[in-house]
């Protein structure tokens, strides 16, 4: 097999466009300068009988007019117990000449498929990054390689616009080359209208805007976490209520600062401490009656929105976060 061509990849992510581009990036490298007919073979899952024996007989197959062949298996994670065994094995002792390509889908990976391939190969997950420092970095990746050059200001918009709905920018990209050229570069006023609806934004901008008493901000990451990101309203409640409860778990816990919060909270010995450090210092800015008033009105929203009170749910939650960011200590 040529250098740096490996036996197995599994491609993961909970985003099929960003899966899907992630797949033709690692087959355009794996099938470099090669007729893709000749190397390629692609299997879905099988209707009637999902078994991996016809792809693990594709891989064993020597490659034709080419120096190796690379067998796609999509949606792995569908195939039951049974009809994964001859893939296993074969990942036990896999072709010197095959690269067998794992494309899950929106069920889970078993576990063995996941274990088999990093023993001989490399997972790559191809999910947006969850947190803003790791955005960054991926942002200016995948910028990089972009048909047109955003100005910095289009970047920020981009960035804020679509919040987490990162699978819609290869598409955005690939309009804005159409409009204006390939290798053109776009500035803020003309990215504007090809932006779409707004796309949803992680829990913490909502929990950052409350903590920051910026109910409009607040507001605003409320809507776009209903409409685009389609969470449930009980769901926001509980994340709220999460947000809020650690804070509650630390009131009176004797904790000094982030490593005895985070003992407090039973983050694991080496973990991250800086969520521990957020409801360390956001509780003491609120103090105990703070803490308290906040589980209340969570409560009452939580029976508000299972019927007690018959108001709009919509209206709930707005009245929710409202109240919860006239918590916040006022700041000049």
């Amino acid at each position: 097999m040529t250098v740096g061509v490996l036996p197995a990849y599994l491609v993961k992510g909970d985003d099929a466009v960003l899966r899907a581009e992630a797949v033709r990036a690692l087959l355009d490298d794996l099938v470099g300068e090669a007729d893709r007919s000749l190397v390629v073979e692609e299997f879905d899952l099988p209707p009637d009988d999902p078994d991996t024996a016809a792809p693990v007989d594709a891989a064993r197959t020597p490659p034709f007019l080419t120096d190796r062949r690379v067998v796609v298996v999509r949606d792995i994670g569908a195939y039951p117990t049974a009809g994964l065994q001859p893939l296993l094995a074969y990942l036990g002792d896999p072709s010197p000449t095959a690269a067998v390509v794992l494309v899950a889908g929106d069920r889970a990976t078993p576990a063995p498929v996941a274990k088999a391939v990093k023993e001989v190969g490399r997972v790559i997950d191809a999910s947006a990054p969850r947190n803003a420092k790791a955005r960054a970095p991926w942002l200016k990746e995948h910028l990089a390689g972009a048909p047109v050059r955003l100005e910095a200001g289009a970047v920020d918009l981009v960035d804020r616009h679509l919040g987490e709905d990162l699978g819609r920018l290869e598409n955005l990209l690939a309009a804005l080359a159409a409009a204006y050229g390939t290798g053109a570069k776009v500035r803020i006023e003309e990215v504007r209208p090809f932006l779409g609806e707004a796309g949803a934004v992680p829990p913490w901008e909502l929990t950052d805007a409350i903590d920051r008493g910026r109910t409009d901000v607040a507001l605003a990451a409320l809507r776009r976490m209903l409409s685009a990101g389609e969470r449930h309203p009980l769901v926001v409640v509980a994340t709220l209520h999460g947000h809020f409860g650690r804070m509650l778990r630390l009131d009176g816990s004797g904790a000094t600062g982030a490593d005895s919060a985070a003992a407090a909270l039973g983050v694991k010995k080496g973990g991250s401490t800086f969520p521990a450090k957020k409801a360390f210092d956001q509780g003491r800015k609120l103090g105990h009656d703070g803490v308290a008033k906040a589980i209340r009105l969570l409560a009452d929203a939580d029976l508000d929105l299972k019927g007690a009170s018959g108001l709009d749910e919509g209206i709930v939650l707005d009245v929710l976060v409202a109240r919860l960011c006239r918590l916040a200590p006022r700041t000049r």
